[in-house]
């Protein structure tokens, strides 16, 4: 990282300093220092020189003014690097630390010497500051060396402070633990300064920024340079242990697999634990993860998870939900038409399930209930149930229901509005479907040219069209795998008209026509029970009119009346 205020570039500046004139330069640049004496009248020549600290000259450069040449003295540190211009300003090329020196000018006449002072000074901007022998880790409660802050090459030598998140680290007994060492190079005369640091952290030490800065003096002022930052790693044990249970649905149900989770909040975090199942009484010793596959229901239970030395302990209750569906009777069941058949399904869950049935993909409104079964009760029938709070849990059950019967006939004439032919019906019903055959009694002749309707709950119908020259009886004959039936029906000649006779009806005019018949029986009776009450009331008063009478024959003695009423009371009978 560059310094906050980049070291200015000119090679020297000029300044006062307790009264002498001083010169700074950059280390490695070249050092001016003008001769600051006003050059007198006779001149003889110009000369150099700087001071050694027990206050002794060394003459380095000398300049004639008559004869215009330049010499330089045979002075090692300055071999090749001086350099004496005709207004006797001298330039030292590769500024070095050593080169901070008290030099002089002497200007010099047959009658006197003037001398000027100028001081020089060299400054060396550091390199950046490096965290080098860094921690693997650090510790919370433990002291422990996090780093050495190294800062190389710097003159005058400078300063380093640590900071943390960009807060300056004061010393603290302990806890921050600084010491500082600087090195220099003796053939260089730059300095390297060491600052280590000792430092205890806390668990919010972690991801802390750590830094270090130099502050260092240029030709211009003090600047710093800082390093780039370092994170640690903290370690801290853990104080908390968590059970959490992994799952793709936020239910379980029979047959998943179930993973339990358990972790501390500790760091490193640990990696083993021991896990408490429902119906084990020690603990049961895993990394971090305890998987059970195919769970049950009998897997419901309170599941807990501890640290090996059984401290810090936490739970989680697990519920397996299931389903089951009984359906009785189920699969295939095979019954004759007008028996009854008990269904039932029954639903065992582990939450209120949702139930219905299905027949043949029509969802029904009600439950299947058969106390005399009939051809439209055959089908297949599905009982589905489902859990709605748990994703996937579904179950279902089927009935193939068959009712069988024998065949039943019924025939059925009429004559044709055309009066050329006449329709001869045969009503068959029966399952397995009766296969139909008609005959002509007495000839014992086939009749195939048939019409039939198409097979509905059981039901069918078997047309044939004729016009008889004569008198014919016709028999229709219907079997299955159950029995045989025979009808025979009497038809009569073309030439003879019968009445028409009704083919089937739909059961909405049966019963329209059932309801009818009852209500005109219903009348008829109610008019005869009316007529009988009638009756008997009048007997009842010709017999008490009878009885009066003969009193009247007994106490008049009058025959003749008395065989004139009895004739009325016979005709009145009568």
């Amino acid at each position: 990282m560059e310094a906050k205020s980049k070291p200015s570039s000119s090679v020297l500046v000029g300044l006062w300093s307790l009264g002498l004139y001083t010169v700074n330069a950059i280390y490695g640049d070249t050092i001016t220092m003008p001769c600051r004496l006003e050059v007198p009248d006779g001149l003889m020549f110009g000369k150099w020189k700087y001071e050694m600290p027990n206050g002794s000259p060394v003459f380095i450069a000398f300049r004639s003014s008559t004869k215009k040449n330049v010499q330089y003295d045979d002075v090692p540190d300055y071999k090749d690097r001086l350099s004496l211009s005709e207004n006797y300003t001298l330039s030292i090329k590769n500024a070095r630390i050593s080169d901070e020196k008290r030099f002089v000018c002497m200007l010099v006449t047959e009658d006197d010497v003037s001398e000027e002072p100028t001081i020089v000074k060299v400054f060396k901007q550091p390199s950046q500051p490096e965290i080098l022998h860094q921690a693997d880790f650090l510790e919370t409660e433990k002291l422990k060396m996090l780093g050495e802050c190294v800062v190389r090459d710097s003159y005058p030598e400078g300063s380093v402070t640590w900071y943390k998140n960009g807060r300056v680290l004061q010393p603290v007994e302990e806890v921050v633990v600084i010491n500082l060492r600087k090195v220099e190079n003796r053939s260089t005369g730059l300095f390297t300064m060491m600052s280590s640091l000792q430092y205890m952290p806390t668990k919010e030490d972690a991801n802390a920024k750590f830094t270090c800065i130099v502050t260092y003096y240029g030709p211009s002022g003090q600047k710093t340079i800082q390093s780039e930052p370092v994170v640690f790693d903290v370690h801290y044990p853990t104080e908390k242990v968590t059970i959490r249970v992994l799952s793709q649905s936020s239910t379980i149900k029979e047959g998943d697999n179930v993973t339990l989770k358990c972790s501390g909040n500790g760091n490193p975090p640990p990696q083993e634990f021991l896990f408490y199942i429902p119906g084990e009484t020690e603990g049961i010793r895993s990394s971090d993860t305890y998987v059970m596959t195919d769970v049950r229901r009998n897997a419901t239970g309170e599941y807990k998870c501890s640290l090996i030395d059984k401290s810090m302990m936490d739970a989680t209750t697990i519920t397996v939900h299931y389903l089951d569906l009984q359906l009785t009777p189920s699969g295939e069941v095979t019954k004759q038409i007008g028996e009854a058949l008990p269904v039932s399904c029954t639903i065992s869950s582990s939450r209120n399930a949702t139930v219905f049935w299905i027949k043949d993909n029509t969802r029904m409104k009600t439950s299947p209930s058969f106390s005399s079964l009939q051809y439209q009760d055959a089908g297949n029938y599905i009982c589905e149930t489902t859990l709605q709070e748990v994703e996937g849990l579904k179950k279902r059950k089927t009935l193939k229901l068959i009712v069988e019967g024998k065949p039943q006939i019924k025939m059925t004439k009429k004559t044709n509005t055309n009066k050329m032919s006449k329709t001869i019906v045969c009503h068959v019903e029966g399952f397995p479907k009766p296969a139909v055959q008609w005959t002509v009694t007495g000839s014992g002749s086939l009749i195939n040219k048939t019409e039939e309707t198409k097979y509905v709950n059981g039901k069918f119908s078997s047309k044939i069209i004729i016009a008889p020259e004569e008198n014919v009886t016709l028999t229709c004959i219907a079997e299955n795998q159950l029995e045989r039936t025979v009808t025979s029906l009497n038809v009569s000649a073309i030439s003879i008209p019968e009445y028409d006779e009704p083919e089937d009806r739909n059961d909405d005019n049966s019963e329209k026509v059932n309801d009818q018949a009852k209500l005109i029986v219903g009348i008829v009776v109610g008019l005869l029970l009316v007529a009988l009450v009638a009756g008997v009331v009048y007997w009842l008063y010709v017999k008490k009119s009878k009885t009066a009478s003969k009193h009247v024959d007994k106490d008049l003695g009058n025959i003749e009346e008395n065989k004139k009423l009895e004739e009325n009371n016979h005709k009145s009978e009568t």
